[in-house]
């Protein structure tokens, strides 16, 4: 039986996303809780493993039940009729406590063919910035970037929207053996938010390591004159790792969403990702 969760949280006291020895990960903490209910362990599969300090409003899990996880599952119902896998997330949230910084917003059965990571066909991320515009706000500083002195924002959208399309981003991503970073940018904006915060919209297919906070360290140097709009382009253009613009902080980086086509077309996506990631060694 393969589950689908939605998830969110806060990522300032985890290591990131992917299990890890000894430290606290949101994989971890989320398998260990779903552990305790299924009387086993169980390994979940994501959408985009997240780096330490960022955050979820819109992470997606999958995980494959055994018969017999799944048959404790159902044997807790009782007497009142409800849906077993939509009970999943209520009873997580149980065992994650009051005021837990993850949590399991839904949950149900995957349709057939859903797969978390492969199937999907674009993630949104949410980047929170404040210059001298907005000022420093104590409750948000868990998920808001700050900055000294005041940003062009309408430099920095010029530049982030010229970075759209499908490129070769090794020069806005952390490289890893073997790992293509070529991928599709569909949108990238900056506006200023009724507070005076600076907000980015950043869409692609998908995302290489660090590649959003570096999308976002090239537009704060442009917003602050450090360098023209057209030399994102020119950066993005010589593929090669730059230090031309600092990759910013974790703690403003949020995964809003993550999109997926159709049912009837799940399988047919996951093939066709996995084919593509095979090829190009991803």
């Amino acid at each position: 039986m393969r589950i689908r969760l939605d998830i969110a949280y806060d990522g300032t006291h985890f290591r990131g996303w992917a299990r890890q020895p000894t430290l606290r990960t949101v994989q971890g903490t989320l398998e260990a809780a779903l552990a305790r209910i299924v009387g086993s362990d169980v390994r979940f599969v994501v959408a985009g493993r997240t780096d330490a300090g960022v955050h979820a409003q819109g992470q997606v899990a999958h995980v494959d039940l055994t018969e017999t996880q799944w048959a404790r599952i159902e044997a807790r119902q009782g007497r009142a009729p409800q849906d077993p896998a939509g009970s999943i997330a209520g009873r997580m949230r149980g065992v994650l406590g009051a005021y837990s910084d993850v949590t399991v917003t839904r949950s149900a059965q995957a349709p057939e063919g859903f797969d978390a990571r492969f199937s999907a066909v674009w993630r949104r991320y949410r980047y929170r910035l404040a210059d001298q515009v907005a000022g420093f706000d104590p409750l948000r500083r868990h998920d808001t970037t700050a900055v000294r002195g005041r940003l062009d924002e309408q430099a920095m959208d010029a530049a982030a929207q010229s970075l759209i399309g499908l490129h070769d981003f090794a020069s806005y991503c952390k490289p890893r053996d073997e790992a293509t970073t070529i991928r599709t940018l569909l949108d990238y904006r900056w506006v200023r938010d009724a507070d005076g915060v600076l907000i980015a919209e950043v869409k692609a297919d998908a995302f290489c390591h660090s590649m959003v906070r570096a999308l976002v360290g090239g537009c704060v140097a442009v917003g602050e004159g450090r360098l023209d709009v057209a030399d994102l382009v020119v950066l993005r253009d010589a593929v090669t790792r730059t230090s031309e613009f600092k990759v910013l902080a974790a703690r403003g980086l949020t995964l809003m969403e993550v999109g997926y086509p159709a049912d009837d077309l799940l399988a047919a996506r996951a093939e066709q990702t996995r084919a593509r990631r095979d090829s190009t060694s991803d």
